[in-house]
């Protein structure tokens, strides 16, 4: 061990990876689990497995490719870093970056973005004020992405004093306030606890103020962040990051309508929803899915089950496109809502609905229903029981969570303990647990 720590630390990389290997593995076995040979091959993988938000796999990515001995570039460490930040893994995003500088190579300031960005997702506003200063010292001079991202992201940890400052900041230096802005400052407003009395009123104002932006370009997207898939929604961590490249599912410039009634909905608050609408349509813009989709949680979850589901009619009735899953997948978790009898029935008849439509849940909504299911203390347990067979009909096995919360509502129900439901699902919660290197908790 100690010839190993006088290793020179460049090659500090390449022990780690060793460490999670087997040094008796023969050629066949090694080759089959290389990710890629070279460092183009790489970087294809580690772009599929962000596109496809598997970024607790980009660690063990970078250590087989220290053991192949494949000298990451600068590329390769912004896709690192961006697969870490689509995951909101900050450990891993910081890791990524102290190898980087471990090798010479100097944070650029689209780097900076991402990890500031990154920190928003975990709220850590605290981290992301740090890694301003670290900016500064290293001689990379912050750009218009950087404040919103800082802006965002201290609006995720709902500190509006800081926000507020850096919108000053941004006003002094002539930076107009556009569109991400004002999304920034709203969500600042929700996640600021207590929830004061004039959030609703601050809602409606930024709504308004908004529409005046003009400073600013309209888009900052750069051509380096499209390349890699990043969008202004993504890098800005707005509620529409994961919809902003599909088809038909919001409308860009509809940002602020998206944080706002987002925001209603995550404070039940119908009355400004409906003002929010009600202006919607005096300026002569149509719902699009994610607007409709936040209008139906607001409903369902202030315990209008009726309007929630009458909405949901209306845009099936309309709509000229099919109708995407998602939208079944809202009305099933908001009616879960409080787990009324009333709500989980709607529930339960939403799933088989979608299921004798052939909608197919994929491990993400899947195990979000199931996990929200789960919650359920009395009745007969029917919603968890079916999604979990819809996800064992597709051979997907949900999160761990989802599975543990499961079991635990299973185990606190008079079921037989030779049950082959419940047999099934502990074996599966036990396979999980295998895979984390922990132990069981019940």
């Amino acid at each position: 061990m100690r010839i190993l720590q006088s290793i020179t630390r460049q090659h500090r990389p390449l022990i780690r990876a060793l460490g999670r290997r087997y040094f008796a593995a023969n050629p066949e076995e090694y080759a089959r689990r290389n990710y890629a040979n070279n460092i183009s091959e790489y970087n294809t993988v580690i772009n599929s497995i962000s596109g496809q938000r598997r970024s607790f796999l980009l660690r063990d990515v970078y250590d087989d490719m220290m053991l192949d001995g494949v000298q990451p570039s600068r590329d390769v460490f912004h896709s690192l870093i961006i697969g870490s930040m689509k995951g909101a893994r900050l450990q891993d995003a910081f890791f990524f970056r102290d190898e980087m500088k471990a090798m010479g190579l100097v944070p650029d300031v689209a780097l900076y973005n991402f990890l500031i960005s990154t920190c928003g997702k975990s709220q850590n506003s605290d981290q992301a004020i740090l890694i301003l200063d670290e900016m500064k010292n290293y001689g990379v001079k912050p750009n218009g992405q950087t404040y919103m991202c800082l802006l965002n992201a201290c609006a995720a940890s709902g500190r509006l004093d800081r926000v507020y400052a850096i919108v000053r900041d941004m006003t002094a230096a002539g930076l107009g306030l556009n569109r991400f802005c004002y999304a920034g400052l709203i969500t600042a407003h929700m996640n600021k606890t207590p929830v004061t009395e004039d959030t609703a009123s601050k809602i409606l104002e930024f709504v308004e103020r908004s529409k005046e932006w003009s400073s600013v370009e309209a888009s900052s997207e750069t051509a380096e962040n499209v390349m890699m898939g990043v969008s202004e929604e993504e890098l800005y961590n707005m509620p529409t990051a994961e919809y902003a490249y599909r088809r038909g599912f919001v409308t860009r410039q509809l940002t602020v309508f998206h944080v706002a009634l987002h925001a209603c909905a995550e404070l039940k608050n119908v009355e400004v929803m409906e003002a929010l609408r009600d202006m919607l349509k005096k300026e002569g813009h149509s719902p699009d899915i994610f607007i409709t989709m936040q209008i139906i949680r607001c409903y369902l979850r202030s315990g209008d089950i009726d309007h929630g589901l009458k909405t949901f009619e209306e845009f099936m009735k309309f709509s000229r496109a099919p109708v995407p899953k998602e939208l079944y997948v809202t009305v099933i978790k908001g009616a879960m809502d409080g787990y009324t009898p009333k709500g989980m029935q709607v529930a339960q008849d939403i799933l088989v609905d979608m299921n004798s439509k052939g909608f197919f849940l994929n491990i993400k909504m899947g195990s979000d229903l199931l996990l929200e299911a789960a919650g359920e203390k009395t009745g007969g347990y029917t919603v968890a029981n079916l999604v979990w067979d819809m996800m064992k009909a597709q051979n997907i096995t949900p999160s761990l969570p989802a599975v543990e919360a499961y079991l635990k509502g299973l185990k606190e129900r008079a079921i037989p303990e030779d049950d082959p439901r419940l047999s099934l699902v502990s074996k599966t919660y036990d396979n999980l647990w295998r895979r984390t290197g922990g132990p069981r908790r019940f």
